[in-house]
Order: structure tokens, then sequence, then C-alpha cells
């Protein structure tokens, strides 16, 4: 383990990219998709952490409150699914496989 504090630099991109060095990523325990944490404070210095991860879905969240709201507000329109509807849907679904223990491929990430 490297002796702490530790410096390293990175160079801006014309893009203003960088990469974090592998020093940070494993001082952070930081792998690929994870999310870092920019701090500037009030003296100029900017401090670097990990992110804290989150499953929260924001767009997915409003959806199942603004559901939840209306079930609420008018539970008259909630209705048993017929014995038809699940039969389609049965049929629909009938030859798809999914295995959710599966780990997914970098482009379903």
């Amino acid at each position: 383990m490297p002796q702490l504090p530790l410096q390293t630099e990175s160079t801006l991109t014309d893009r203003y990219q960088t990469t974090v060095p592998s020093v940070v990523r494993k001082a952070l325990h930081l792998g690929k998709k994870d999310k870092i944490k920019f701090t500037v404070e009030l003296n100029g210095s900017v401090t670097l952490s990990r992110a804290e991860q989150s499953d929260a879905d924001p767009a997915l969240n409003a959806f199942l409150e603004f559901l939840g709201n209306d079930m609420q507000a008018h539970p008259e329109n909630i209705q048993t699914l017929s014995a038809e509807m699940k039969q389609k849907v049965d049929e629909l679904i009938q030859d798809v496989d999914i295995n959710l223990d599966a780990p997914l491929n970098d482009e379903d990430d």
C-alpha cells in the first residue's frame, strides 16, 4: 500500500477530459462505470472522492409515485387482470428465456 498523502497528476485533453490515475482508482476502489464526486472548497482546492452509489432511478421513482397517487385518488379504476388478458401475456412471453442472475454485457450497463 502506498504511503499517504499521495500526489499524482493527470492531463486534460482538448475536450477537458482526463484519466483518473491508477493509484487514485485503487485508493478509492473505483471500477468501470463507478461515479466520482468533485468538491470545490472555498479556498479553491478540489477534493475527488468516490460518489455514493444509488440504485434509485429518478424516472422510475417519479412514475411509481404518480401511479401510487393515481391509485389512491381513483381506486375505482383498478381492475383485476382478466383470464383473456393473462392468456395473451402468457403467449407473448412463452419463448422468452430470462436468467435474472446472469451478468450484464458491457453494452447492457
